[in-house]
This record gives C-alpha cells, structure tokens and sequence, in this order.
C-alpha cells in the first residue's frame, strides 16, 4: 500500500499517475465504447449517484469495489459486493495491483484497463487483442442476459411489393459483439456456435411475434447444427413461443446433400408447421438435383446471383432466369436477395422470381420500425374499405 507521509514530489509524480490510467467499456449495451479515467484514487465504483463511477445497474452492489494507487501501479479491491469482482475471468478476493490492458468485471459489466504511460509500436495491435478478449467476457452476456437485439428485414412479393414475412438478423449493442460476423468469432472460439444460433432464433421469435400470426418470420440456421437433436429441440421450442405465427426455417444451400438428415428435418418441421427455405442458392454447388430428392417451400437465390442483375451480360441474364422458371415449375417459391433498385426489382419481375428481399424494399431495422409501418398500412386499408 502507499506510504501515508508523502512528500510533494512524491504526490505531483503520484498525481501524474493518476491521470494516465483509465478504463475502456460500456456502462450500458446503448452506448459506444467510451474512456473513464481514473482521475483521482482512490476511484469508488458502485450503484451510487455519489461513486466516482456510478454503475445504475440492479446486479451491482451500492458500494462494490475501488480502485487505489500504490507507487506507480493501481490497485483493485472487491468491497463486498454481492455478485463479485472479476479481473480476467478470475473472481477477486481482497485486491490486487493491475496491468495496463487486464480485464475487470464488476457483476455482469466489463472494462480493459488502459494507461497512456506505456507506450509502444505495438499499442493498437494490443488493444485489438484486448478488446477481443472484453468481447469473449462479454458473451456470456450476450446469450442469457438479453444482449440480442434482432433486427427485421421485409420480405415482398415483386409483383405488388406487398410484405410476406421478414428475415430474422442477429444484431447486439455490446461492445466487440454487434455484428453476426463479430458475435460468431466468438462464439467459435468457444465452439458455441450452435448455442449462439438457437438464440438468435428464439429471441428472433420472441420478439418477431408482434407481427400479424400470417406475416412470416425467415430464421437462420448454423451448419454445427444440422444432424444435431438440439436442433430439433429448439425448433418446438419456437413453436411453443409463437402457436400460430408463420415460421420458416433457412438453411444453407449445401447442406441439402445430406438426404438422410434432410427427410427428417423435413418430418420435424412438417409435424410444427414450419415451412423450410434453402438460403444461398447458387454459391458453391448450387445443385437442383436434391430439389428433386426434398423440396423446400423457398429457394433463396444468393445476391452474388441476383444484386444488380439489370447490368450483368446478356448470357447471366438468360442463366439466372433459366434457373428461376425452373424452380418455380417445382413448385418451390423463388426469392431473389440483394434487390436495391428499381431496375434490378424490374427484370427480376421479368425473369418470374415471387419474391424479392433486399435494400430497395427496406433495410434491417428494430422492430419499432416496421411495425409502425404494419399498423398505417393496416390504417389506410381500413379506410379504403
């Protein structure tokens, strides 16, 4: 601990030192990551207005820990706090003295420790890596304390542009972890992959069935899932979260080769009413042989095909359309992804795609969104009736 009877070199140098040391986070998902510098020590974090950091969040304690200087180091003590103190995944007990770039955790709420005091080449490469392992805590808080937030993207009919249903897009406001390619890094390094994808279709779901019973909800699946009965398990589980809604299950295009899992995926979800989609189509493999063997109720054409379709040659043109007329003489709805103009939606009208997904008829929002515009539209009906 530091010496009670300091000299005044020793505290200008001790103040100096305060000011350098800081902590990187969020206090709340809805925010950026922001800086709080650890301007005078000891540095009190709690619930309480009066704390040097105040952490308005009901799993931390009033008075839950502080942050102390001794030398040219800070220190971190647990206060008693009634759901712990972490400093890199490892519960405090008493206190410890810190190094620029540690991860501590107060209850379910994460910062790095920073220091403007070491300086390095290598300074941005460390703080990436860091703030790669705030992401990795964070996690956890990701899949049960309702760190999802989906967003919703319309899913039309191109003839009359009338909204069918909507693809379920996983999306999060914490720190490292907002985006799908984000959240499934992690999750890969903790080979959670499967877990994280049933809980983007769960919530997806939770909060999707404010939308009328008939619009329906598209909702992905992972590869490590498929032959999995987790899988399958999860599916009653949306079932029983949403009765009547309409629901259809995307998988990837490929994973349609493996016909004995397919069948019975295919029993599963004709037992739920659930209708299944193949996504991606003409990446990779792109076989219609298996359309033959098991027929989904939707073929997804992958926007490599289909996004600015209007510009390709002549010859994309007649393929892509080729492939449509055939699907469509299947029996299986075609859905064009990535339309985001006008010309685009019109020759794909041409070709004899049914449906169509894609900027030109409404980005990936909150539900917020679309469902004001779901409640004027029915407005307008109701007033031309």
């Amino acid at each position: 601990m530091s010496n009670p009877t300091t000299s005044p070199t020793d505290f200008a140098n001790a103040n100096a030192t305060k000011g350098q040391w800081f902590l990187s986070g969020q206090i709340s998902d809805s925010e950026p990551l922001r800086r709080f510098p650890l301007h005078t020590l000891p540095f009190s974090v709690g619930r309480k207005t009066e704390s040097a950091l105040c952490l308005p969040v009901g799993c931390i304690s009033k008075n839950h820990a502080e942050f102390y200087l001794e030398g040219n180091q800070i220190g971190l003590r647990d206060l008693g706090s009634t759901n712990g103190t972490y400093v890199n995944g490892e519960p405090l007990i008493g206190e410890v003295l810190l190094k620029e770039n540690d991860i501590v955790q107060f209850a379910t709420i994460v910062f790095r420790v920073g220091s403007a005091l070491v300086a390095t080449d290598h300074h941005t490469i460390q703080e990436d890596v860091c703030d790669q392992a705030l992401a990795m805590i964070q996690f956890e808080r990701l899949i049960s304390d309702g760190g999802l937030h989906p967003h919703f993207q319309p899913i039309v009919t191109l003839e009359t542009q009338e909204r069918i249903g909507y693809e379920v897009l996983g999306r999060s406001r914490l720190f490292g972890l907002q985006s799908p390619h984000e959240m499934f890094h992690a999750a890969s390094q903790l080979n959670l992959e499967a877990q994280l994808s049933e809980a983007f279709r769960e919530r997806g779901v939770e909060i999707g069935k404010q939308f009328p019973n008939n619009m329906n909800l598209f909702v992905n699946t992972h590869p490590k899932e498929l032959d999995h009965p987790e899988l399958y398990n999860s599916l009653i589980t949306l079932r029983e979260l949403a009765p009547e809604q309409t629901i259809t299950l995307e998988i990837h295009e490929g994973a349609s080769t493996n016909m004995t899992m397919m069948r019975k995926l295919c029993t599963v979800l004709k037992d739920l009413d659930i209708k299944l989609a193949f996504d991606d189509f003409g990446v990779g493999r792109a076989r219609l042989v298996e359309l033959g063997e098991v027929r989904p109720d939707f073929l997804k054409f992958d926007m490599k095909l289909t996004k600015n379709i209007n510009d390709a040659p002549t010859k994309r043109q007649e393929l892509v359309a080729l492939f449509a007329n055939m699907v469509n003489n299947l029996g299986i709805k075609t859905l064009a992804e990535g339309v985001e103009t006008r010309e685009c939606h019109d020759i794909l009208v041409e070709m004899g795609f049914q449906l169509g997904q894609g900027f030109y008829y409404g980005r990936p929002s909150p539900i917020s969104k679309y469902i004001k515009e779901e409640s004027a539209i029915a407005s307008e009906e109701a007033e031309d009736a």
